[in-house]
C-alpha cells in the first residue's frame, strides 16, 4: 500500500481518551475556580480547569458518604436509624439544611441516604454516619479509606456533610473518579436524579415532602435543563459547587463545577454547568474512522520463508468524541514500532506497535497498532540463526579465546624446546694417528 494512502487512513483514525486541556470553551463565558466537562460513554476528557487545585467540596462531600452507607448497609429500606443527642449535637449551629429530626426518632436508611442526597439535611448525613460507623470520627474514616481504595489522590475528609475545614478538601479529578464509582450503584444514580422525594412517617413524624437543592432538576425553576438528569450542589467559602449528569441523542456527559462566587444573586453555577453540556452537545459527534482491519502500516519480518514484512492495522473499530468540524487538515500521527524488525512467528492480533494520534497540535492519545494476520516462521532460517548466535555467543568467544591462549601457550612450549636443542654442543677431540699428518709438516 502506498504511503499516501497510508496517511489518509491514519488521519481519520481516532480511538482514545482526549487528555485534559485538549480543548478549550469558547462558546460560553465561564465562572469557576475549576471544572471538568467528561464523557460518560467514553471516558474522553472534553474540557479542563485546574483539575487537580484542591477545593472544599461542601455538600459534594455526601456522595462518599452515600457511597460509603450503600456498600456497608444490605437492606437499606428495612434498616432502621435512630437519631441520636450525639448526632444532633453536630448539627446545631452549623446553618446547614434539615430534616428536622428529633432526638429519638427512627428513620430508614434508605431515606437517611435519600435526604442527604436530595435536599442535602445534614441531621439525616450525621445520623446514617454514626449508624454505620459506629461514631462519627469512624465513619470519616471509611470514608478516607473508601477514597485511598478509589484512586483519590488529593481528598481528605474531616466530616460526613462538607462543613468548611482547612482538612477537608478534594479536587474536580477525584470528584470525576467519585462520581463514576457512585453512578454504578442504581440506588445512587436513582435518588440524585430525583427534583423532590417524600420521606416516609416516621415514630416522631408524618410524612414529609422535600425539593431537591439542584435547581437544574426543577422544571419550575429558572435554571432547569431539560437534559440534566441528576447532580449535587453545595456551598462553601470557596463559593457554590456542582456535578451533574446530562443526556441527549445518545450522549451523555459528566460536568463539574467548583469555587463559583456568585454575584448579583445569579446561580453562576448551574448557567456553567448547563453551558458546558450545551457546547458539548452542540460541537461534538461519534466519528466512526476505521474497521479493524484495515492495514495502516508495515512492518519488517524475519525468520519466515513466507514473507519480509507485515502488515499493521489499529486494534479493534476506531469510534471516539471529535469536533464536527474536525477533518484531515488538523489531525495528524506519529508511528511507533516496538522493534526495528520482528522474528516470527506472529500470530494475528500481537501488539506490534502505537501510533501517537494529534489533533490542533495536541496529543490526543495512544493507538496500538497490531499484526492483520499471522506470519510462520521457517525452521531452516530459525536454525541458522541459532547457529550464527551460538557460534557468535559469549560462551563461544570464551571458548575461543582459551583455545587461542592454549594454542599460543602450546607453541611457545614448542619453540622454547627447539631452542633448547640447538645450543652449544660438546665436542669430542680424537687425535690422528702418525700416518694421517701432512707430509709436508715436519716435527720440530
Amino acid at each position: 500500500m502506498k504511503k499516501t494512502c497510508i496517511a489518509l487512513i491514519l488521519i481519520f483514525s481516532l480511538v482514545f481518551s482526549i487528555p485534559a486541556s485538549a480543548f478549550q470553551i469558547n462558546d460560553y463565558e465561564l465562572h469557576h475556580t475549576a471544572g471538568m466537562l467528561v464523557s460518560l460513554d467514553t471516558g474522553d476528557v472534553l474540557y479542563s480547569k485546574n483539575i487537580t487545585q484542591k477545593i472544599h467540596p461542601a455538600a459534594i462531600t455526601s456522595i462518599m458518604s452515600a457511597v460509603v452507607a450503600c456498600e456497608n448497609i444490605t437492606d437499606l429500606k428495612g434498616t432502621k436509624i435512630i437519631y441520636s443527642k450525639k448526632a444532633n449535637n453536630k448539627v446545631l449551629g452549623t446553618g446547614l439544611p434539615i430534616l428536622q429530626l428529633k432526638i429519638g426518632e427512627e428513620i430508614t436508611a434508605y431515606d437517611a441516604v435519600a435526604s442527604m442526597l436530595i435536599p442535602s439535611c445534614a441531621d439525616a448525613a450525621f445520623a446514617l454516619a454514626e449508624y454505620v460507623g459506629g461514631s462519627i470520627d469512624s465513619f470519616v474514616e471509611m470514608m478516607n479509606e473508601k477514597a485511598d481504595a478509589l484512586g483519590l489522590e488529593n481528598t481528605n475528609f474531616t466530616n460526613p456533610v462538607g462543613l468548611d475545614d482547612k482538612q477537608h478538601y478534594t479536587t474536580a479529578q477525584d470528584i470525576y473518579k467519585l462520581m463514576v464509582h457512585a453512578l454504578k450503584n442504581d440506588i445512587i444514580k436513582e435518588l440524585l436524579s430525583k427534583s423532590r422525594y417524600t420521606v416516609s412517617a416516621t415514630n416522631m413524624s408524618d410524612e414529609r415532602i422535600r425539593p431537591t437543592v439542584n435547581f437544574m432538576l426543577n422544571p419550575n425553576s429558572d435554571y432547569y435543563y431539560r437534559y440534566a438528569k441528576g447532580g449535587k450542589t453545595g456551598l462553601s467559602k470557596d463559593g457554590r459547587c456542582i456535578v451533574s449528569t446530562a443526556s441527549y441523542n445518545g450522549y451523555n456527559y459528566l460536568a463539574i463545577v467548583l469555587g463559583v462566587k456568585t454575584s448579583s444573586g445569579t446561580r453562576t453555577d448551574f448557567n456553567d454547568c448547563s453551558n458546558m453540556f450545551r457546547w458539548a452537545f452542540n460541537n461534538f459527534e461519534y466519528k466512526t474512522v476505521l474497521e479493524g482491519n484495515e492495514p495502516v502500516t508495515e512492518a519488517p519480518v524475519e525468520l519466515s520463508a513466507e514473507t519480509d514484512h507485515i502488515s499493521l492495522c489499529f486494534e479493534g473499530g476506531l469510534k471516539t468524541l471529535l469536533p464536527k468540524e474536525a477533518d484531515a487538515s488538523t489531525v495528524d500521527f506519529k508511528i511507533n514500532l516496538n522493534k526495528e524488525s520482528f522474528d516470527a512467528p506472529i500470530n494475528k492480533g500481537d501488539i506490534l506497535g502505537t501510533a501517537d494520534i494529534y489533533y490542533a497540535e495536541e496529543k490526543l492519545g495512544t493507538l496500538n497498532l497490531v499484526a492483520t494476520q499471522s506470519v510462520k516462521s521457517s525452521a531452516v532460517l530459525v536454525f541458522a540463526r541459532a547457529a550464527k548466535n551460538f557460534f557468535t555467543s559469549t560462551f563461544m568467544k570464551i571458548v575461543y579465546v582459551i583455545i587461542a591462549a592454549a594454542a599460543i601457550i602450546f607453541l611457545g612450549s614448542v619453540i622454547k624446546m627447539n631452542m633448547g636443542k640447538g645450543g652449544k654442543r660438546k665436542v669430542k677431540y680424537i687425535p690422528l694417528r702418525p700416518d694421517e699428518f701432512d707430509d709436508d709438516i715436519k716435527e720440530d
